[in-house]
C-alpha cells in the first residue's frame, strides 16, 4: 500500500481541502465530508494537491500510509463526481418509490404490503438520495430500478447493500433485490419422477 500512499492527490478547482491536525475537510459541488485520519500519519495541501505522508516504515504505518490516502481521494472524488451504486428489484408486482425522505418498497411479502401500503418503509440517510428510474418490476425479465447516490462512498455502499438484504435473489425463479448488472447463479427446480406400478 505504500506506493500507493506516495501519489499525490490532484485537488480539482472546485474542491477545497482543509487540514488541521489530524482532521481533514473536503468541500465540492456534491456536498461536504468531514474525516479523522489515524494518528500517525500526516498529510499536507501542496500546490492544488494533498500529499500524505508517513513517520517510518513499520508495516502497520505502510498500511495506513496508502489506507489514508485512498480515503481521502474517495473523498474528493465523492464531492467531485459523487458515487451511486444501481439496484435493480425482480419479480412480479415488484416496486420502489420514494415518499417523504423514504424509501418504499414491495417485494412479494405476504400479510404487508396490502393494497398501497409498502412492505418496507426505510428512512433514507442524511446525504443519500434515492433516484429511481423505473418504478414497477414486470415479471422476472424486467425489473424496477433505482440507485443509491452521494458523495461518501462508504455510507452509499453500505446503504445499498442493506436495501439488498430486505429480500436475496432467489436462486430458482431469480426474484429479489440484485445490484444492477449482477448474475445470479441459478438453479434447476426440483424434478419429480413419476412412479411407475411394478
Amino acid at each position: 500500500m505504500s506506493r500507493i500512499g506516495k501519489k499525490p492527490i490532484p485537488i480539482p478547482g472546485a474542491v477545497q481541502v482543509a487540514i488541521l491536525g489530524q482532521a481533514v475537510n473536503v468541500t465540492g459541488p456534491k456536498g461536504k465530508l468531514d474525516w479523522r485520519m489515524p494518528a500517525p500519519i500526516t498529510a499536507a495541501v501542496e500546490t492544488s494537491q494533498v500529499v500524505v505522508r508517513r513517520p517510518d516504515d513499520l508495516p502497520q504505518n505502510r498500511a495506513l500510509h496508502g489506507l489514508t490516502r485512498a480515503l481521502i481521494a474517495n473523498m474528493v472524488k465523492g464531492v467531485t463526481d459523487g458515487y451511486a451504486i444501481g439496484l435493480e428489484l425482480y419479480g412480479t408486482g415488484y416496486s420502489a418509490k420514494v415518499d417523504k425522505g423514504r424509501l418504499l418498497l414491495n417485494c412479494g411479502y405476504m400479510g404487508r404490503g396490502v393494497g398501497k401500503v409498502a412492505q418496507f418503509e426505510i428512512p433514507i440517510p442524511a446525504g443519500l438520495e434515492i433516484k429511481v428510474a423505473v418504478p414497477t418490476a414486470r415479471g422476472n425479465t424486467e425489473p424496477a430500478k433505482f440507485a443509491v447516490t452521494g458523495c461518501d462512498k462508504q455510507l452509499v455502499g453500505e446503504f445499498a447493500a442493506d436495501i439488498r438484504k430486505l429480500r436475496k435473489p432467489d436462486p430458482y425463479l431469480g426474484k429479489g433485490i440484485r445490484y444492477a448488472g449482477e448474475q445470479v447463479r441459478r438453479k434447476a427446480g426440483k424434478v419429480f419422477a413419476g412412479g411407475g406400478a411394478g
